[in-house]
């Protein structure tokens, strides 16, 4: 892939890899969403090559983020977490992820999968996006403020609306890789614009 990929992820090969094998493609698997939902917040505040970087130690950490194990977690193992350099170790991120992981199995209960509740703020289909430079990517979204105000009142925590809209990105809900960026049409089904 040429170096007409989106600008943010030149300088470090992780990076790169990341933008070309992963960010923008349209996810379904509860156990991916369920990762980034937690990698997400705990990038608040920091760069997410900081998160990725971290991303095994979080796997290990976080019992690969099976949902059901971090649901179970106590305080005494927020406590153990908090010694381990291999995450970014802030007391309220930790207790963040065991919280969203009990909120994540309600919803997955409500609605069968929380893929089916995630992709109905989109009506199920990525939105593919035209931007022309970094300059035009938002922040945030009618549609990610929505999903912030609905995790939120839900139980979920570490999910404003900027945090949603960088999910929306990473998991494909939208595509806002640049046009001059060869994963523009390979990331997907241009079927839904806007």
């Amino acid at each position: 892939m040429s170096d007409s990929r989106c600008s943010w992820c030149h300088g470090d090969e992780l990076y790169t890899r990341y933008h070309d094998d992963e960010w923008g493609v349209p996810c379904h698997d509860d156990q991916k969403l369920f990762e980034f939902l937690i990698l997400e917040g705990a990038q608040a505040g920091l760069s997410w090559i900081t998160i990725l970087k971290r991303r095994e130690g979080y796997r290990k950490a976080f019992h690969q983020f099976d949902v059901q194990q971090i649901a179970r977690m106590t305080e005494q193992d927020v406590e153990t977490l908090m010694l381990d350099e291999g995450i970014i170790r802030n007391r309220l991120k930790i207790q963040s992820a065991v919280k969203n992981a009990r909120a994540f199995i309600r919803v997955q209960e409500e609605f069968g999968s929380f893929n089916q509740y995630l992709w109905s703020f989109v009506n199920h289909q990525p939105i593919i996006n035209h931007r022309q430079s970094m300059s035009e990517v938002p922040a945030t979204t009618d549609i990610s403020d929505r999903m912030s105000k609905d995790l939120k009142k839900r139980g979920f925590s570490f999910v404003g609306s900027t945090i949603c809209y960088a999910y929306m990105q990473a998991m494909g809900l939208v595509n806002d890789h640049l046009v001059s960026c060869p994963s523009y049409l390979t990331k997907a089904d241009n079927n839904h614009t806007n």
